[in-house]
Formats: structure tokens, sequence, C-alpha cells
């Protein structure tokens, strides 16, 4: 691992090599663009907690201006495209702020627990409100949204970030190992920086599809977490 005392002034692709995967689209491009504000972050002689604080920020603001903007954009008093291009960006950028605040921790040697927990604690208040701006926008275009299924969708949500809370034990276990591309394709449906893009780009050109595309991850994410179960399950048996 490259630290400051190595290297004094690290470079993007220096921190972009500390990345610690995350899926296609996270590697290509969160990662990339968290890298760039970690070279920024260095040079302004930032904590990595800063930068945990800044995606908290932008993405509790993002949302919160989706939640308020759902119903004037179903009436169409508010243009879609202006809040579906705001979700599209913050949401983003929101996430490449938490991709950075890693890559800044591990290249400056400047990790510790307190600032791993207020990570975890950050991502989770800022998917919290990630999914009220989804769920606001659903029930605002389609009232007749089941209230059974916003629940379920929020529920099934977190199973993403709990996994991969999880997957950071030494002695985690993956479900399918293979890195093959067209395994890497598949496995989108559960890249963040890929739903969160999707998500924005769902606002942006078509809000009515929103309830379409909550039932979509209730799906994906409840059939992940029934097979995660039925995967540790099996493992604990042998």
């Amino acid at each position: 691992m490259i630290t400051v005392a190595e290297h004094s002034r690290p470079t993007v692709s220096d921190f972009h090599r500390t990345n610690r995967g995350g899926g296609l689209f996270s590697e290509l491009v969160s990662q990339r663009i968290g890298a760039a504000f970690a070279v920024g972050a260095h040079r302004l002689g930032l904590r990595p907690t800063a930068l945990t604080i800044a995606n908290l920020v932008v993405g509790l603001s993002t949302s919160v201006v989706v939640v308020a903007l759902a119903e004037p954009v179903a009436d169409g008093r508010e243009p879609a495209w202006l809040v579906g291009a705001l979700a599209l960006v913050g949401w983003q950028v929101a996430y490449a702020l938490d991709c950075a605040d890693g890559q800044l921790a591990r290249v400056t040697g400047r990790g510790s627990t307190a600032g791993a927990r207020a990570d975890v604690l950050c991502d989770v208040a800022t998917q919290i409100a990630l999914v009220a701006a989804l769920t606001a926008t659903s029930v605002a275009q389609s009232p007749s949204t089941p209230t059974w299924l916003i629940a379920a969708f929020a529920g099934t949500w977190m199973v993403n970030l709990v996994t991969s809370v999880m997957q950071s034990d030494p002695n985690a276990a993956s479900m399918v190992t293979s890195t093959s591309l067209p395994v890497r394709l598949v496995k989108l449906v559960r890249d963040y920086g890929a739903v969160i893009f999707l998500a924005g780009l769902v606002l942006l050109i078509a809000p009515a599809l929103t309830l379409w595309l909550v039932v979509t991850f209730t799906i994906v994410n409840g059939g992940f977490l029934l097979a995660s179960i039925a995967f540790s399950a099996r493992a604990s048996l042998r």
C-alpha cells in the first residue's frame, strides 16, 4: 500500500489502486471520481472523515430535494428533467465521496475504527434518504402503490449495505467467485454505483417508471437475501 511517507504527492492512480471493488460500474466510474476527490482532499490536508461528512451532506440534500419536489413533478408544476438531473449527479457525487474517504484513509494511513464506524453510519443515513426519495416519487407518480411494497423495498434495499459490511470480515465468502465479464455484467444489478445511476436516469427520463424500479429492486434484493441465507446455512451445516 502506498502511504504519504513513501510518496508525498500521491496521484489519482495511486488512490484508485487502493479501492476495494464494489462492482464493474463502481470500479470504472465511482472509484475513479472518488480518487480525484481524494487527491484534492489530501492536498487540502483534510481527514477522511471530512469526505464522509461531505457524502452525507450531498446525499441527504439531494434526496430531500427529490422528496420535496416529488408531487410538484408528478403534477407537472416542476420539470422532471431538472429534478432527475439533480438526482443523477447528486447521488453519484455522494457515492464518489464515499469511495474517496476509504481511499484517503488507506493511502495516508489515517484510518481509524471511529472513522470506519462513522462511514458506515453515514452510509446508512444516506441510503435511508435515497429510499425515501424513490418511494416518495413512486407514490406521487402512482398513488395506488401498495404500502406493503414500499415496506418490502425499504427493508430489502439495506441488504446490499449489510452484506458489504459483512464482506469486510476476513472469513467472508462469495457465492459467485468468478470475475469474468459476463458475471460482472450480471452483478451490475447489485453494484450500488450502477443502481443509483439507473435510479437517477429513471427520474430524469421517465419518473412514471419509478414504481417498476421499486418492484425490480425489491425482487432482486429480496432474492439475493434468500440466496445468501441458503448459502450461509448450507456452509454452516457442512
